[in-house]
């Protein structure tokens, strides 16, 4: 019942964000403007939140965060050595692999981690999330980069560590670990304040995530997508869970963890790969089926979690 309990809401307002965009209500011109109050506003409040109330001590192991980190590179090398291995074209061979280690850590992972294993459960993805968006960004430059099509490239070195040094989702758990580490606490005004902003953020990105689901192009790219599905939302957790297991980290350490291992691709890819001249509507399309799938494959993942 808790799976269900978490999962079946999750899914739930992501359709309904499918359906009400069917029937207008959430036209793009809104979805756009949401988008940026959910990026800029509500998921870094509820960021800094969780990790400036948690303790590092109890909270934050190092140990779990590289193997977390580690899982991510191995999966992006597994993409690449697939995608060379049936002779994708470069445009596509970029989104690919970039779109199979990429995750929703900010829309979907914290809100499963939030309904699944509780404010403390927050805590330890919060502070998570913010190593795994910096690999991410980082990551996603260097591989679009080299695989840029006609010459395309998008923003340089210099340009790329800028951006990442004012997002503001790695500046809130940046934020949030320097409170806690000096064990200065938040102003109750403060708190309420931020818990007001914060209890937006998950509602309106699952409704975006669904206001964004493309069928048509799903169906399109379907071989290729599946297989960078597969990668994402299976090889990747499994990765780390194995690592997890092999190093004997206790469940309430690493669950956190694998939650944001399993999600799906980040709606953020699909932005970074139009910029940087790779195959944007394929990422759109692997946005939109991980997505999906992942309502399966979070079952699974969690159902494994409870018994560890």
């Amino acid at each position: 019942m808790p799976i269900l309990a978490t999962i079946v809401p999750i899914f739930a307002v992501i359709a309904i964000g499918w359906a009400a965009r069917g029937r207008g209500l959430l036209p793009p011109e809104f979805l756009a403007a949401a988008n940026r109050l959910v990026f800029y506003l509500a998921i870094p409040a509820m960021v800094f939140s969780a990790v400036a109330r948690a303790s590092l001590e109890v909270h934050f192991k190092p140990l779990v965060a590289a193997v977390t980190l580690g899982s991510m590179l191995a999966a992006c090398g597994a993409a690449w050595l697939a995608a060379l291995a049936v002779g994708m074209e470069p445009r596509l061979r970029g989104a690919f692999i970039e779109d199979s280690f990429h995750g929703n850590q900010g829309y979907i992972g914290l809100a499963v981690a939030l309904y699944f294993l509780g404010p403390e459960g927050l805590a330890r993805a919060s502070i998570l999330t913010g190593f795994m968006m910096i690999l991410n960004n980082a990551l996603s430059v260097v591989v679009l980069q080299l695989h840029a099509a006609g010459g395309v490239r998008g923003p340089g070195g210099l340009a790329a560590a800028a951006r990442m040094a004012k997002n503001p989702v790695i500046l809130s758990a940046l934020g949030g670990l320097l409170v806690s580490a000096a064990g200065v606490g938040l102003h109750p005004v403060l708190e309420r304040s931020l818990a007001i902003l914060a209890g937006m953020a998950l509602p309106l990105a699952l409704l975006i995530i669904g206001a964004s689901l493309s069928f048509e192009l799903m169906r399109s790219r379907l071989a290729a997508v599946f297989g960078c599905s597969l990668i994402k939302l299976l090889l990747m957790p499994a990765i780390g869970l194995a690592a997890f297991l092999a190093l004997g980290a206790a469940p309430e350490d690493f669950l956190p963890a694998l939650i944001l291992l399993a999600t799906p691709t980040a709606t953020v890819a699909y932005v970074l790969a139009r910029q940087m001249g790779a195959d944007h509507e394929f990422a759109a399309a692997a946005i939109s089926f991980s997505t999906l799938l992942s309502a399966f494959t979070y079952t699974g993942w969690l159902a494994l979690g409870a018994r560890l």
